[in-house]
C-alpha cells in the first residue's frame, strides 16, 4: 500500500505545486472533508476509479457531482454494462491507496483521466491524500498538467 509520505515524495519530484494538508478530523467523506477545511463541498474533488472493459479509468469529479456510467459509456462508444466502479480491493490494488483517501494521482498503475469541467470554476480544489486524515490541495489547471486529464462536462 502507498502512503501520504510516498505522495509527498511524488509530490516533490514531479515538482507538482500541490500542498498536503491535515485537518484536525477524519476526511472519508466529502462532506467530512469540506467541513473540516470550511470550504464548499463543490471544492472537495473525488477520484472514482471506474473500469471501461476491465482496463481502469479514473475520474476526478467535483464532491457534489454524480458520475453516471451512461455518459461514460457514451464518452467510450460502449454499453452501460462494460462500465462499472471498481470495487475497494480493486482500488486499492491499481491506485495503492485505500478508498477514501485516494489522491488524483501517483498510482501504481496509469489510467485515462478525465476531469469534471465543473472544477474550473475554482482557484484551488482539495482530494484524497492518501489516507482518510490527509487531503490534498491544488489548482484545477495543476491538476489538468499533472494528470493530462480530459475535461468533460459532468453534471451535478
Amino acid at each position: 500500500m502507498l502512503t501520504t509520505a510516498g505522495l509527498a515524495g511524488f509530490i516533490a519530484e514531479h515538482g507538482i505545486a500541490a500542498t498536503l494538508l491535515t485537518p484536525p478530523a477524519s476526511t472519508p467523506t466529502v462532506a467530512a472533508a469540506a467541513a473540516a477545511l470550511g470550504v464548499d463541498e463543490r471544492q472537495i474533488i473525488k477520484s472514482l476509479l471506474f473500469l471501461v472493459h476491465e482496463e481502469p479509468l479514473l475520474i476526478i469529479a467535483s464532491g457534489t457531482a454524480l458520475v453516471d456510467r451512461r455518459l461514460l459509456a457514451e464518452r467510450f462508444e460502449i454499453g452501460k454494462k462494460q462500465v462499472r466502479l471498481a470495487d475497494a480491493a480493486t482500488v486499492l490494488r491499481l491506485t495503492g491507496y485505500p478508498v477514501g483517501g485516494v489522491p488524483p494521482f501517483g498510482h501504481q498503475v496509469t489510467a485515462c483521466v478525465l476531469l469534471d469541467r465543473a472544477m474550473q470554476k475554482w482557484d484551488v480544489v482539495y482530494g484524497g491524500g492518501g489516507d482518510e486524515r490527509t487531503l490534498l490541495s491544488i489548482s484545477p489547471a495543476e491538476l489538468a498538467r499533472v494528470t493530462s486529464g480530459e475535461w468533460i462536462e459532468m453534471g451535478e
